[in-house]
């Protein structure tokens, strides 16, 4: 396999080659737990997600990394207005995006550090910056990155230095500086904000020190791959570039991969709009979590994604689909020769779903790929062309696609005794042909969210 990602700073498609041939180290910006994280940051985590499962598919070692971001000026005032510490609202939404996260079928991160635990490699790195001249202090014990130091500032956003930085966490007017365009990697000591004693002096990180800290403590000082969303790429990922650099005289990252907003109602998902959903809020409305995470997946990453019920009834069928011929597999009996076509036509799904996905994770020709073997799998189910042993391969086969896609049920799953029973009952009914006891249960299984179809191999279920 040759993949090809698009690389942010070069702004062109380059071949993966690992720094260390066979592993792929990644640091994905993970979220800042002030709040609900809403399907908008999903789509941007589910990304990675989807590269990651990729690049384990295709064979090579990977090792990811997801930071948490736990202090930082919006965490301190939520804690603040509800009156409570910074630990209790962190923990609290933390808790809730891993959980999100499971929900959805996210891959969970080799690492996941909290920048309040690595307070101690900030502050190394802010005291190389503070050696080498690139970082400054002021009157009230902050210290900021000097962009001045660094000629090669504005890269990654294709900006001229000179020009004003917009977009930051902090009002320019907030700390003093040099420079307007200066940011601020250490804070000096308020009384409403809490501090950590160092040899920095008093103080707590930036929001930008802290990803380039726990990068390289879990990464090294230079990587493969940085990814995001593209809200990040200035001042986030501009500033993250400088200090390491600046601190390390290395390449901090080599391809930067950056996810397009999702869309609602025609504008970026964003808390400060108000058109946010969140994952609670659109499994209450019956969607299912994995048809959410198909929405979520369906684009091309780097393509605006228009999130609705449009984009979700649409990923519901699908995921129906796919749920009725894994049932419909699974049920099949055929005492006959296998199709001796069919080994074609999984590699050919296979070699389409991987050339898509090599070519810059292109999701939508290879979900096109499977989708098209769902329906040609469908019609040689109704025309009893495969074996037995044939429906066997093709649930394999769909399976190991499903290690990238993370879409497909549950294996081999179990009801609980009593829905189990129910079944058994309706079974032993149409064997009597007591039809309308078949019928009643056929209702009942419904309710309980199973539902039942006949064909000539039998009953089989799936849930709704």
């Amino acid at each position: 396999m040759t993949i090809q990602l698009h690389d942010t700073m070069t702004g062109a498609a380059r071949e993966l080659v690992p720094l260390e041939p066979g592993h792929v180290r990644i640091y994905s910006c993970g979220p800042t737990v002030y709040g609900p994280a809403h399907v908008g940051n999903f789509r941007s985590f589910l990304f990675a997600d989807l590269l990651v499962r990729y690049l384990r598919y295709a064979g090579l070692r990977v090792t990811w990394v997801m930071n948490i971001t736990d202090v930082d000026d919006k965490i301190i005032k939520g804690a603040g207005a509800e009156g409570v510490s910074i630990a209790e609202i962190s923990k609290r939404y933390r808790e809730g995006f891993l959980q999100d996260g499971r929900t959805l079928g996210m891959t969970v991160p080799d690492v996941m550090p909290r920048a309040t635990e690595h307070i101690p490699q900030m502050v190394e790195l802010i005291g190389r910056l503070l050696e080498r001249g690139n970082a400054y202090r002021t009157d009230d014990g902050s210290i900021f990155f000097r962009i001045a130091s660094w000629p090669e500032y504005g890269r990654l956003a294709r900006l001229d230095p000179e020009g004003m930085r917009v977009g930051e966490r902090v009002e320019a007017d907030d700390y003093g500086k040099d420079d307007v365009r200066d940011f601020a990697v250490w804070k000096g000591p308020r009384a409403d904000e809490p501090s950590w004693e160092t040899a920095i002096g008093p103080g707590r990180p930036g929001w930008h020190i802290e990803c380039s800290a726990m990068s390289m403590a879990y990464l090294g000082p230079s990587f493969d791959i940085h990814t995001g969303g593209v809200d990040l790429i200035f001042p986030h990922h501009q500033d993250e570039i400088a200090q390491s650099e600046a601190a390390t005289g290395q390449t901090f990252v080599a391809y930067w991969l950056h996810c397009a907003h999702l869309q609602m109602g025609g504008q970026k998902m964003s808390k400060s709009l108000g058109n946010i959903d969140r994952v609670g809020d659109v499994l209450g409305r019956g969607i299912s979590p994995r048809a959410l995470r198909l929405a979520l997946v369906s684009a091309h990453y780097r393509a605006p994604l228009s999130f609705g019920e449009d984009s979700l009834a649409a990923a519901s069928s699908a995921v129906d689909r796919l749920d009725a011929l894994f049932a419909a597999l699974a049920a099949y009996r055929n005492d006959c020769p296998d199709d001796a076509t069919l080994p074609a036509l999984l590699d050919g799904t296979r070699a389409a779903f991987e050339a898509a996905l090599d070519d810059d994770l292109n999701i939508s020709p290879a979900l096109a790929a499977v989708f098209e073997l769902v329906r040609e799998l469908n019609r040689r189910i109704d025309a009893r062309q495969l074996s037995t042993a044939d429906a066997g391969r093709a649930t394999d086969f769909l399976r190991g696609l499903d290690r990238v896609l993370g879409i497909a049920p549950v294996a081999e799953e179990t009801l609980d005794a009593e829905l189990q029973k129910l079944l058994d009952d309706r079974a032993a009914a149409r064997a009597g042909s007591d039809w309308s006891a078949s019928d009643r249960l056929r209702t009942v299984l419904a309710g309980r969210g199973i539902l039942v179809e006949d064909t000539r191999d039998g009953q089989r279920w799936r849930r709704a």
